[in-house]
């Protein structure tokens, strides 16, 4: 594997500032929590920074005495945090929320087809019957965690399960993108646009897939996976900007760079680790450092985005506003710069 140029104070220095920034937001227990705190515990595990280790406790144990929502497949995001105070602590009440968030999505969330997750952000029937790539981070990738984690191999299944037909439905095989979402009543893609985070979503989650699982070429579904990446990575290096980023709408040249896509997809490139894609990965660096406030706020990430209608309604969400989730994902790629040369990728497949 080649090698990664960059240098690593800078990073570290970002890393602490995007915390520090991050300690300071009021996040309640949902999916913008989720994914921030996913890109601190991503962080403290490259870092083993204890004090990033102990804010996420401080802060969880604080929420959790609040009070617990209802689950939805937002919800779940905070399950990742979780995972890595469990595993950091041994204490059982961060296993037993664990438990909880794996059974709702096991017997109580709504699903259509061949058993694919319909996305919720709500206990009400939000978007029946459509699958949106979000939902890969929030819930697949979290049960395929705890699959590995207490070795239930029907979890694992799940997981991969929702993979593969998150691929079947949301990836275009003409171009290699993903679509936001997919409508299973009129079967199609509603508006039909290759929104940037959602190609995050699936890029970084299926980045991950054969970096925590056991002997994955064993799975067939694994393949698809394997399969789905290369050629998603492939079409996005193509679209990368001359900052090093990627548009909210990557094919769009009016729309605006949009950083927690970035991040995302860097990040999925970095972990993915092919040396062709050096250049870019380093590309990317430099701009999302760039966009590193003093403060340590992420700069230009969209606020929360439904599957819109037409191209302006992805075009004219705000981006001005300090987001969870671009802190998180900024976190993300930053601690997979930083773990470059241990990471295995998945080999020759």
């Amino acid at each position: 594997m080649g090698k990664l140029k960059f240098d690593r104070a800078s990073i570290e220095g970002a890393m602490d500032r995007i915390v520090d920034r991050t300690k300071r937001m009021d996040m309640s227990w949902d999916w913008p929590c989720g994914v921030a705190y996913y890109g601190i515990a991503e962080a403290y595990e490259i870092t083993k920074k204890k004090d990033y280790l102990d804010f996420l406790k401080e802060r969880v144990d604080e929420l959790i005495e609040l009070g617990l929502p209802v689950w939805t497949v937002n919800t779940c995001a905070m399950g990742h945090c979780l995972i890595t105070l469990y595993e950091a602590t041994n204490e059982d009440a961060y296993m037993d929320i664990i438990r909880s968030k794996v059974s709702y999505l096991r017997t109580d969330a709504l699903r259509f087809g061949d058993q694919v997750l319909q996305h919720t952000v709500s206990a009400g029937n939000d978007f029946p019957e459509q699958c949106w790539a979000d939902t890969l981070f929030m819930a697949a990738f979290f049960l395929l965690r705890v699959g590995i984690m207490t070795k239930d191999e029907e979890l694992v299944s799940d997981a991969l399960n929702q993979y593969y037909w998150h691929i079947q439905y949301l990836q275009d095989e003409k171009t290699g993108l993903w679509y936001h979402g997919y409508n299973n009543i009129t079967k199609d893609h509603m508006s039909g646009f290759y929104w940037g985070r959602a190609n995050c979503w699936a890029a970084y989650t299926m980045s991950k897939v054969g970096l925590l699982l056991p002997e994955c070429y064993l799975y067939p579904q694994f393949l698809e996976i394997v399969g789905s990446l290369n050629e998603q990575l492939s079409a996005l290096k193509l679209l990368q900007t001359e900052q090093g980023l990627w548009r909210t709408l990557l094919d769009d040249e009016e729309s605006y760079e949009e950083l927690s896509a970035s991040a995302g997809i860097a990040a999925a490139m970095t972990l993915k680790g092919n040396p062709l894609h050096i250049k870019y990965i380093e590309k990317s660096i430099t701009g999302v450092l760039s966009h590193v406030a003093p403060d340590g706020r992420l700069t230009d990430v969209s606020g929360g985005t439904a599957v819109m209608k037409d191209r302006d309604g992805y075009r004219n969400i705000s981006k001005k506003w300090i987001q969870g989730w671009g802190q998180g994902m900024a976190l993300a790629f930053f601690a997979a710069v930083l773990n470059y040369e241990n990471v295995a990728g998945d080999g020759a497949l």
